[in-house]
């Protein structure tokens, strides 16, 4: 009787909204593939080819290894140094943000002191503001701090990373039991002994999120470093490519680069694929738990 009965389960027909929910589904993962899709076909053309066959399919010669090839022989291997800066930009600053993230995430939700509301809320606010408001602001701070054309410029406004420290504070009140600090508390423990010791190993799988998070958004950064770097040598990979974008478009350059681009761009997500799939698990982790409740 309980196979029958499972049987029966297994063949009930789809509801309508689970039909529904299906096709948006279906249609999400089109969307966000179709351009991932584009970009590794045209990536095996050559500049005539893109422009000259139907752009979701292959076209003669296969052109990705010469691509490849060109593309880090281009300016004596410009796309090596300015892909060395970019994991140096995102690393760092992701690393560093992410930590700060964790300690006033964590600060938030354990401790209580005045105006701990107030402070939050800010932070809530400050998640709103746009980044190109605090573009030119922070150019002429970096420029009298004498930052430009560094690295340093980049990393220093990437520290301050809001949503991070929200998702921490979420994750922190589920993740962490009060108990558990109070005993530690008991046993002599400083709070910095308590949260290096303790709670940072409950709150990794959250740490590990926001510093994919963190690693994801300075690795595409692109409208800051436009401003503050001029210099070649000191461009991440973004800039760097759509400088070559704009000598393609220049008189007597024209078609000429535009291969040399679009297989850049390939190369330069496969980093953020792997770091995506690596702590995949950890992810998933870190975004279910603020959303159960006891």
């Amino acid at each position: 009787m309980t196979a029958i009965a499972g049987s029966r389960r297994r063949r009930r027909p789809p509801t309508k909204g689970g039909v529904f929910a299906h096709s948006i589904m279906i249609f999400g993962l089109l969307y966000f593939l179709t351009p991932l899709l584009w970009l590794v076909i045209a990536s095996t053309k050559t500049n005539g080819g893109l422009f000259n066959s139907f752009g979701f399919w292959f076209a003669q010669p296969f052109n990705l290894m010469q691509n490849i090839g060109d593309v880090f022989s281009r300016d004596n291997g410009a796309f090596v140094l300015w892909l060395r800066n970019t994991a140096i930009y995102a690393c760092v600053s992701a690393l560093l943000a992410t930590l700060i993230a964790t300690m006033a995430g964590y600060a938030f939700a354990v401790y209580d002191f005045r105006g701990r509301n107030s402070l939050f809320a800010i932070v809530i606010g400050s998640v709103f503001v746009p980044a190109s408001v605090l573009a030119v602001p922070l150019f002429f701070m970096m420029s009298k701090a004498g930052f430009s054309n560094t690295l340093v410029a980049i990393i220093l406004p990437a520290l301050v990373n809001p949503f991070g420290v929200y998702l921490m504070r979420v994750y922190a009140d589920k993740a962490v039991p009060r108990e558990l600090i109070d005993a530690a508390r008991v046993d002599g423990a400083s709070e910095f002994r308590i949260f290096a010791q303790v709670a940072f190993r409950l709150l990794a799988p959250g740490f590990v999120t926001v510093l994919l998070l963190a690693f994801v958004g300075a690795w595409n950064n692109y409208f800051l470093p436009l401003l503050l770097l001029s210099k070649t040598e000191t461009f991440p990979v973004t800039v760097g490519l759509a400088y070559w974008n704009s000598l393609a478009t220049q008189p007597g350059n024209v078609q000429v680069l535009y291969a040399i681009v679009v297989t850049g761009s390939l190369l330069a997500i496969i980093p953020v694929m792997i770091a995506f799939l690596i702590v995949q698990r950890y992810w998933e982790g870190g975004l279910t738990v603020g959303g159960v409740k006891e």
